[in-house]
């Protein structure tokens, strides 16, 4: 007897601990949302079986797996792919060079060609880094297509992505207490991979982390202001250079953070070997 008294004790006491989190979670929604329409009790929410994320503390393993919903939507909906194998691996041969040099090597990196004569590169979270056909062809050697690589890796060590879709879904007034909406997270996703430019600030940073990343991996440092001024020298300014900070202004930036000794110490200055294999693949 007493046993089952100590039984239905018990049960009571866990009833009230839910019931009390419960209204505590259903007052925190109501109470610290901006905006009361866009409100929701916790019962609506997991009747609607919405995905909520946390952005501002999303683990590695969450940004990995955010990021692979956002790619597939990109590759599935927005982008071609190039399908040829062996420029694939050339490529993800480059990338996962730079990888390990990089200041966020413990996540996984997948490395795409896309099929563009625009010339142009862009990352987004989780490791997803894209390089068009175009861009592929106008660099003069693997050093310097090695910088851009390393620039969209800065992008991801720094966590740009994560930062511009905060903004977005506040500008947008789509978070909430709870956090955002999964769905609406890879649909901003998509629009910032596509469409969005990087601050003036996070373009700096990844230029650093980039720069840093390619000498560190063995590549001659300088390949990395030379293409941006070749590029800086055609009719337009390509799609991943024209952002906020000024291409000058940039390029002056790393070369002063370059010895200049050793700027063109290092591996993938062969160009006569880069247009060769370039050739025989695009």
């Amino acid at each position: 007897m007493l046993d089952l008294l100590l039984d239905f004790s018990r049960q009571l006491r866990r009833r009230w601990i839910y019931g009390l989190m419960s209204v505590l979670v259903a007052t925190s929604l109501v109470v610290t949302t901006p905006r009361p329409s866009q409100a929701m009790s916790l019962i609506e929410l997991l009747l609607r079986g919405v995905q909520i994320i946390q952005l501002s503390t999303l683990s590695d393993r969450q940004e990995v797996a955010l990021g692979g919903q956002i790619n597939s939507q990109l590759t599935s909906q927005e982008l071609s792919l190039y399908s040829d194998r062996v420029i694939n691996s050339y490529i993800n041969e480059i990338g996962q060079r730079l990888v390990p040099h990089s200041d966020r090597p413990n996540i996984p990196y997948t490395f795409q060609v896309v099929e563009s004569s625009d010339l142009n590169a862009f990352a987004t979270m989780g490791g997803y880094v894209y390089v068009t056909t175009g861009l592929i062809k106008a660099a003069d050697n693997e050093a310097q297509l090695a910088s851009v690589i390393s620039h969209e890796i800065g992008h991801i060590a720094a966590r740009h992505a994560l930062e511009q879709m905060r903004e977005q879904a506040v500008a947008q007034g789509v978070a909430s207490a709870t956090g955002l909406d999964r769905n609406t997270a890879v649909n901003i996703g998509v629009e910032l991979a596509l469409r969005r430019p990087n601050s003036r600030r996070a373009e700096f940073e990844a230029d650093q982390h980039g720069l840093i990343t390619l000498t560190r991996a063995g590549y001659a440092p300088g390949a990395m202001p030379a293409f941006m001024e070749k590029l800086r020298n055609r009719n337009a300014i390509p799609e991943f250079l024209s952002t906020h900070p000024a291409v000058p202004e940039r390029i002056r930036v790393l070369n002063e953070a370059i010895d200049p000794a050793a700027a063109n110490t290092g591996a993938g200055l062969d160009n006569a070997a880069y247009r060769s294999r370039i050739n025989s693949l695009l």
